[in-house]
């Protein structure tokens, strides 16, 4: 049996890494929840609004305007990045849940799981596929979808508003 030898700094880097991606993964959460509600909007409302009443107080002079473009981009580019996050772990945890349906369902496709990482070319010839196979079953919907008469009702919308006999 090899001696197989563990460098003790090597997972303590490791778990360095570990514990600032999962900080930062965190404080995106965090923040993406915040910003996101409506705290965050009249956060960001009062200070535009405080910016605005310390208009006359700076004469409306080009510093006081360089504040709120400097600080709007900068929140901007910072936000691009958290909203990114934050889209990549939900569209992440989306494509984990239709995977597993995928799985459940005796008659789904167990080749499309984790289709999400085929090639563009790849991907486009499995939506003509399907495509095609929704225009074959399209005519199914014509009962949900009942045809117009002239003044625009749906025919069901009339046949609810006619009276029947009582028995």
């Amino acid at each position: 049996m090899a001696n197989i030898k563990i460098d003790p700094q090597a997972e303590l880097r490791s778990s360095k890494v570990q514990q600032q991606r999962d900080r930062f993964e965190r404080i995106a959460a965090w923040t993406a929840r915040m910003t996101g509600g409506r705290w965050g909007f009249f956060t960001a409302l009062t200070l535009v609004a405080l910016w605005v009443v310390s208009g006359p107080f700076f004469q409306f002079s080009e510093d006081w305007q360089l504040v709120i473009n400097t600080s709007t981009t900068i929140v901007t580019f910072l936000m691009v990045f958290l909203i990114q996050n934050a889209q990549n772990r939900e569209s992440r945890a989306i494509h984990l849940k239709l995977d597993e349906l995928i799985l459940a369902v005796r008659k789904a496709r167990n080749e499309l799981i984790d289709v999400e990482n085929l090639t563009e070319e790849q991907l486009k010839a499995l939506s003509r596929r399907y495509s095609k196979v929704a225009e074959r079953h399209h005519h199914k919907l014509t009962e949900c979808f009942p045809p117009k008469n002239p003044s625009g009702e749906s025919t069901s919308d009339q046949s609810e508003k006619t009276p029947t006999a009582s028995k």
